[in-house]
């Protein structure tokens, strides 16, 4: 069955997370991705955070990092002369180029956009940075909790005058940075439909994760009240919209926005009396969100999610990760797949989240060990036998 970007060849030029989960969305749908990874000859510093940096018995661990499935790997120091020739003549073979490197390194090596756009005017070459490829901030390294920190979302993240809590780096890298690239890549894949042309995409995790704020800026915007951290209706102030504790240790989470499953849950707990409360400030409030926390003390989590699913009420158990693999809804929904590895037997993988009724994702391939196909690679773009193995004597490719 036809793939939804079966066609499409992506040159993953990725060192961190960010680019790699672009690149494995990308793979996901069908793109054939070739990740170019720098050899231990060229330092620790141009390799970047990868699993497979660690020793040859993390081989097994590799096989279950699912950020570089469906990708082909070649190991290629950039450093040198002839390596960067490789590189040129894999950006001629591309549709689409990503880099995570900081601002300037690209244009160093000789590897930046208006270097590659002369070898291939029609390639979409994403840049993933902090803060973008402009601006005072530019150069300034950083991580996902930085990057948090300047777009305002951090600050509204914890309990009330409590230190601000650090979400992972799900918010920032994930999707301020990676899902925003796979949108603009295919934005610009689509404009080049009409216009024949590719195009510069340049990507701020900063900007990214801003953009996720858009409710909460429009809301400031108009009314001017700056959102406090565990302060507004969506992240903890009011007892329709919380998190409780249950019985066994465990926890559930209510969402009770709308009034009509918020007068459900009182009259279920006995209680319609809160019912024209939901809102309340005060001493009403804090009256409500006594009773249900212990009124929720009084069953185990399970009990409360079978209780109160059947009652139509929003609620969800708090899963650990291994509950969330294992849950019904995510194993129906193939978000929990199991796949085979030659080597190392049945693996297990987070599944594809986008579902085509017509050109539906496959995962083809699990994550290549570096420089796997680098002799494939080579020959396919049109290298003889003997240069590719004086290359690879010398160390110009792995």
């Amino acid at each position: 069955m036809r793939q939804t970007l079966e066609g499409i060849k992506v040159l993953d030029l990725s060192r961190m997370p960010p680019g790699d989960f672009c690149t494995m969305y990308l793979g996901d749908m069908g793109a054939e991705v070739v990740r170019v990874e720098a050899p231990p000859a060229a330092g620790a510093r141009a390799r970047g955070f990868s699993l497979r940096q660690r020793s040859e018995e993390s081989g097994r661990e590799e096989t279950f990092y699912a950020l570089n499935r469906n990708k082909k790997s070649i190991a290629i120091n950039l450093k040198e002369g002839p390596g960067l020739k490789v590189l040129y003549r894999l950006a001629q073979w591309a549709d689409v180029m990503v880099e995570g490197f900081r601002p300037g390194v690209a244009k160093r090596l000789g590897i930046d956009y208006d270097s590659i756009k002369e070898l291939n005017p029609s390639i979409v070459y994403c840049s993933i940075s902090g803060y973008g490829q402009d601006g005072p901030y530019r150069e300034l390294p950083g991580h996902d909790a930085n990057y948090l920190s300047i777009a305002g979302v951090l600050g509204l993240i914890g309990v009330p005058d409590g230190a601000p809590i650090l979400p992972l780096n799900l918010v920032a890298d994930y999707a301020g940075g990676s899902l925003h690239a796979v949108i603009g890549i295919l934005a610009a894949l689509l404009a080049r439909q009409s216009t024949g042309r590719g195009q510069y995409v340049d990507i701020s995790i900063a900007d990214g994760a801003l953009s996720l704020l858009t409710a909460a800026v429009s809301r400031y915007l108009a009314t001017g009240v700056i959102p406090q951290r565990g302060k507004s209706l969506l992240n903890g102030i009011q007892p329709c919209y919380s998190v409780y504790q249950t019985k066994d240790q465990g926890y559930i989470s209510i969402g009770c926005i709308e009034p009509w499953f918020w007068e459900t849950l009182c009259r279920y707990a006995g209680r319609e009396d809160f019912v024209p409360h939901q809102l309340d400030e005060g001493e009403k409030r804090e009256e409500i969100r006594q009773f249900f926390r212990h009124f929720f003390l009084t069953r185990t989590r399970d009990e409360w999610f079978d209780l109160l699913c059947d009652k139509e009420i929003p609620v969800a158990k708090v899963h650990d990760l291994d509950e969330a693999l294992t849950d019904p809804q995510m194993l129906h929904r193939q978000m929990a797949v199991e796949l085979k590895h030659p080597e190392y037997g049945t693996v297990k993988q987070v599944g594809i989240a986008i579902k085509f009724s017509d050109t539906p994702g496959q995962i083809r391939s699990l994550a290549p060990v570096q420089g796997q196909h680098t002799e494939e690679i080579l020959h396919d773009l049109g290298y003889p036998a003997q240069e590719i193995a004086q290359m690879c004597s010398s160390g110009i490719v792995v």
